[in-house]
């Protein structure tokens, strides 16, 4: 892939996660007030539980499975890390 098709496929990935977000644990909707980097646990938008949502959520929705490795927060605990995380594994397959 080339730097821009990234661009484009991360920003896509952002916006799916911010409507699984919205969906899923915004009941108020309002998924514009988070900022990329915020901590989603931090803001109580999700808990350990939740984290576990994010996981499923990225299993079937990019059709990889999250190896035990890489359950950190620095891969699911704001909207730019579980992004960034999704396209290091699709770029590995």
């Amino acid at each position: 892939m080339d730097t821009q098709t990234n661009t484009v496929d991360e920003a896509l990935i952002r916006e799916q996660i911010r409507d699984f977000l919205q969906q899923n644990f915004l009941y108020d909707g309002d998924v514009a007030r988070i900022g990329d980097d915020e901590s989603l646990l931090e803001l109580g938008i999700v808990d350990s539980t939740g984290v576990l949502e994010l996981v499923l959520f990225a299993e079937e929705t990019y059709g990889f499975t999250v190896e035990a490795d890489d359950l950190l927060p620095e891969n699911f605990d704001s909207i730019s890390s579980l992004s960034g995380y999704v396209v290091r594994r699709l770029s590995q397959q």
